[in-house]
């Protein structure tokens, strides 16, 4: 409250020090009365045995008017007569009423009001106002304090609820359910095209697919395939489709749009894209390479180039391999030929790894690019994550330049895509379609922006099912579903120790009576190691696959394997992605995988072409969690877990310790030839 200063006249100073020793006597008598107040009140709890609470209640009233009115000096001290007069109004006896203090007080307070009767005056208008204020404000808040003190029921009435508010209270602990932040995707990633990924029951004529040309459903019948698995039967009307409607961008034409294809392992990919991109180029005049498919590894880019060949034999389409097999300089003679009017192709598909591409783009006089139409990509994930050399920059560049630097008129210019400009309409030109295709495609936009898609499609077999349950009702699997396995894939884990791996595996080979096994590794060293061994335990037709073995070799070996010649095949990881091995009824993963991928690619060997196969993983005590976990997070929850007990390892103990003694002795040997 506010401190107001009033002007006085110089004759009224006295008065003003007497006013002062006045309240100072007040002051010391109240004090007085005080003491001699709770001297009465103590005796009185004395002879009644204690106080009763409404006694306890007026002292505690009076104690606070008391000290009131030493804060307050003659203006307290009216507060304090009017409380005084109102207990005498309510019949109540006041503290000391008979006592001569209190006479003499009333005395000493006459005379204060009679000497400071012009000050009162003068300060009327302005402090009577503020303690007025002062007094109901205080009023107020002593009777909302009780109000909220009181229960509702003392009160007779409920206690009115706040409004609510909008505002939040920072700090504040109240638990809210939390919302899940849902991952935003462009629209051809959440609303792909699905597949159907049960293949014996969607199996589809070839004749029955619309768009296929005779000649090639000729060449399916004579490679014994009468029907398309489901992945085929969608991809191939759709590649089709765009190459029909306009083969250049430009007055009349379109630009095709880019297509991404998700599939189980063993689903047919190769073929859905090998028939349609035949039947485009069966028409061809000119001798170019109109169609890329790029391989992460050269066993790969082998078997789609085998495949080619079988749908381009007596077509005239020429397919060339480029992945390092042969000499740099037979590959330059393969791919282009140097005649008097300069060079002319000699590919029109060309099936190469990315590192051996590169190369060629860049050192290989003559090799053009410029009227590329396909370019297929194959593994793409792998692909994404590995841009060897920056192959794909480099294959977009060759497309897109100038191909006569003397600058010859061009018929058809070809310019990189951009917006669409009249300029850009002017001139026809060929459109460079992406067509990609993995078992675990990636769902991470940032990634796939690196190709430079145009206006996506996806097929994909990735979706979760719908179970019946036993009240016939229908339910989602509770688990979100990432990749997709083979239909008739049959897995399982195998808990143990490091020391009992070598004789598990020992086991299931000669108890089992596997044909063909592939036992996968995470190095070549252990993969040759271990080929030792089992070589040393006897018994057992083993071989080894990794790229510590000369290309020849591995390719004798892989023929061996698919002819049955080999019962064990041990391996790295260069057959987990996308080899196509005949015949292989078991997968053994002897090392961990480490990634969800890798498993994914690895158990994909078998059980394809709606095959039944199965699935064993070692797994260690310590690794146990981490897999499982890995497995569930990738919506595969329903891996069975395969106890083998000690006494069925018992008998295989002394051969083998005889077959360890054995390896130690050729690892010395070999350590030997190295140095040498």
């Amino acid at each position: 409250m506010a401190l107001f200063a009033v002007s006085r006249y110089a004759g009224e100073e006295e008065e003003d020090a007497d006013e002062q020793a006045q309240e100072e006597r007040a002051r010391a008598l109240l004090e007085r009365l005080r003491e001699q107040a709770k001297a009465r009140q103590l005796r009185r709890q004395q002879e009644l045995g204690g106080a009763g609470p409404e006694d306890e209640a007026a002292e505690e009233k009076r104690s606070a008017e008391s000290a009131a009115r030493e804060r307050g000096g003659p203006r307290k001290e009216r507060e304090g007569g009017s409380a005084v007069q109102k207990r005498k109004r309510d019949g109540e006896p006041g503290p000391g009423a008979d006592s001569e203090e209190d006479t003499e007080q009333r005395g000493d307070r006459s005379n204060l009001k009679k000497k400071s009767s012009k000050r009162k005056k003068r300060d009327e208008g302005t402090e009577g106002a503020e303690v007025r204020k002062k007094e109901s404000s205080e009023g107020a808040e002593g009777k909302q304090s009780t109000e909220e003190e009181l229960p509702s029921a003392a009160l007779g009435e409920e206690a009115p609820h706040p409004p609510p508010s909008s505002l939040a209270v920072l700090g504040d602990y109240d638990k809210k359910p939390v919302q899940k932040v849902q991952p935003f995707l462009p629209h051809w990633l959440a609303q792909p095209k699905l597949v159907q990924k049960r293949i014996k029951e969607n199996l589809i004529p070839i004749r029955d697919v619309p768009g296929i040309h005779p000649k090639l459903l000729k060449k399916l019948q004579m490679n014994g395939i009468e029907s398309f698995f489901p992945v085929q039967a969608e991809v191939i009307p759709a590649v089709l489709q765009s190459a029909s409607n306009g083969y250049l961008v430009g007055q009349g034409g379109y630009r095709p749009k880019d297509i991404c294809v998700s599939a189980p392992t063993g689903s047919g990919k190769t073929l859905s894209f090998v028939i349609p991109i035949v039947q485009v180029l069966l028409d061809r005049v000119v001798c170019q390479v109109r169609a890329l498919v790029v391989l992460p590894t050269k066993e790969l880019a082998q078997q789609v180039s085998k495949v080619f060949n079988i749908y381009t034999d007596g077509t005239g389409l020429k397919v060339v391999l480029i992945t390092g097999q042969k000499s740099f300089a037979k590959e330059q003679e393969m791919l282009v030929q140097k005649k008097v009017t300069g060079y002319c192709s000699l590919a029109d598909i060309i099936v190469a790894t990315p590192g051996r591409l590169a190369d060629h783009i860049s050192k290989t006089p003559g090799f053009s690019l410029t009227q590329l139409r396909f370019l297929i990509v194959d593994e793409a994930d792998r692909m994404i994550d590995d841009m060897h050399q920056n192959w794909l920059n480099q294959v977009v560049k060759a497309a897109f330049q100038a191909e006569n630097e003397a600058g010859s008129n061009m018929l058809f210019q070809r310019t990189k895509p951009g917006p669409v400009t009249a300029a850009s309409c002017c001139y026809p030109q060929i459109p460079l379609q992406k067509l990609l295709f993995s078992a675990t495609l990636t769902q991470d936009p940032e990634k796939l922006q690196q190709l430079g898609l145009f206006q996506p499609r996806l097929f994909t077999s990735v979706y979760s099912e719908k179970k019946t349950l036993r009240d016939g009702t229908e339910t989602k699997e509770d688990c979100e579903e990432k990749y997709t396995l083979p239909e008739g894939l049959s897995q399982s884990y195998v808990p143990c120790d490091l020391n009992s791996k070598p004789l598990l595996l020992l086991h299931f080979m000669l108890t089992k009576k596997f044909t063909r096994v592939l036992c996968f590794t995470n190095s070549r060293e252990a993969s040759h190691r271990l080929f030792l061994l089992v070589q040393a335990f006897g018994g057992i037709t083993v071989a080894e696959f990794s790229s510590r073995l000369p290309p020849n070799e591995r390719q004798r070996t892989m023929k061996e394997f698919e002819q049955g010649k080999i019962q064990l095949l041990i391996s790295t990881d260069a057959t987990a992605r996308g080899i196509d091995i005949k015949g292989v009824n078991c997968v053994i993963n002897y090392d961990t995988p480490q990634f969800i991928r890798t498993y994914i690619h690895r158990v994909g060997r078998t059980a394809r072409a709606g095959k039944a196969g199965l699935a064993f993983s070692m797994v260690l005590r310590i690794q146990e969690r981490r897999f499982l976990r890995m497995l569930k997070d990738a919506g595969i929850p329903d891996i069975k877990q395969h106890l083998v007990k000690g006494k069925l390892l018992k008998p295989l103990v002394q051969q083998y310790e005889e077959a360890l003694s054995k390896l130690e002795r050729t690892v010395k040997v070999e350590r030997a030839q190295k140095r040498v």
